[in-house]
């Protein structure tokens, strides 16, 4: 019989859970959370010919898992958090233990057949670590540029400068120049955190032109779209990881929220916005829309034709999202078709 191994990961040990095609339990097991673990809970599942994984999609916990079962042949999907409370709230049994955890990500996997496969990390990993590390370094920069304001403003109110200039060298030079002038803890503490700002400014920008080259080998049509830039092509392709995985345009839909959720009864059809989904990749269409909006004459004309046909503002731009994310999907599908350098490796 076919069996769903529902995969319950954390960071000392995973707990798997057999069902059978109805979602009853058939056996469970839990292993440390290593490479001998991964075996041993490998040749448990022998035992089942025909079988899937299932893994909750909590990626640094599960990566080490999904890697070793890739690697040995097996069949992994991924299943995100969200469908796992739908499953523990239908269940018999009440409470949260790793059988049950492990049972509902096996019961989701049986319910939704379209979920997006596992894949061996490649460089759509490597962009992602990337652009996380560099969005880290702005947090950094952010906290203390405001923190810089308020230093000039103790030291003199009339210094104010513009907004959004505190990442600039020529706004740096200027401040340094200016707290030359000042003698204090407060002018050395100014000091400090302009050299360590304007340190994270290089940092960052090196960061991105790091990651524009990498997205000029992957996935260079991205950049191509209007108000798609590089750090935002390397959202998508990170938070993606390997978009074959989507078995249609669809279902990439669903998975980054912009797929539009039915809420009408009787005679009047609507649809309200998805909270749900990858918040990363929805806020990168939602920047690629916007800026297509302001400059762009094919998603002008398609919003006034919307506006024109009764929708408001916001479910114009959010059918403008949908369609942007169709167009998203096609194209990261074609550029790992002409760039076989963009997919990672399949398992053997």
């Amino acid at each position: 019989m076919m069996v769903i191994l529902g995969t319950d990961a954390h960071k000392k040990s995973h707990t798997v859970v057999a069902t059978d095609e109805a979602g009853a339990m058939v056996a469970s097991v839990t292993v440390a959370a290593t490479s001998e673990g991964h075996l041993r809970v490998l040749k448990w599942a022998a035992q089942w010919r025909e079988r899937r994984w299932a893994v909750e999609d909590c990626r640094h916990l599960s990566r080490r898992l999904e890697r070793d079962l890739l690697a040995a042949g097996e069949l992994v999907v991924r299943v995100p958090p969200k469908m796992m409370a739908g499953a523990r709230r239908s269940a018999r049994t009440r409470g949260k233990s790793d059988p049950i955890d492990g049972l509902a990500v096996a019961r989701a996997a049986l319910r939704e057949p379209d979920l997006p496969m596992a894949r061996l990390d490649g460089p759509s990993r490597e962009i992602r670590l990337l652009v996380d590390y560099r969005e880290r370094l702005v947090r950094e920069r952010t906290g203390l540029q405001n923190s810089l304001r308020w230093r000039l403003h103790e030291l003199d109110p009339t210094f104010d400068p513009p907004a959004g200039s505190l990442d600039r060298y020529v706004m740096l030079d200027q401040i340094e120049a200016f707290l030359a002038g000042h003698a204090g803890l407060v002018a050395e503490l100014a000091g400090r955190e302009v050299a360590r700002i304007r340190e994270l400014t290089r940092d960052a920008n090196r960061l991105q032109s790091d990651i524009r080259g990498r997205i000029k080998t992957v996935a260079p049509s991205l950049l191509e779209l209007t108000g798609c830039a590089a750090l935002t092509a390397g959202k998508l392709v990170g938070e993606a990881a390997d978009i074959r995985r989507f078995t249609s345009r669809d279902a990439y839909a669903a998975w980054n929220g912009t797929a539009p959720i039915p809420v009408w009864s009787a005679n009047r059809e609507r649809f309200r916005l998805s909270r749900g989904g990858n918040r990363q990749t929805n806020a990168a269409i939602h920047r690629i829309a916007i800026t297509q909006l302001r400059c762009h004459p094919d998603a002008q004309t398609f919003i006034a034709r919307r506006l024109a046909g009764g929708n408001t503002k916001k479910e114009a731009l959010r059918a403008l999202k949908r369609r942007l994310s169709d167009v998203v999907y096609r194209t990261m599908l074609e550029d790992t078709r002409h760039h076989p350098q963009a997919a990672p490796a399949t398992a053997a």
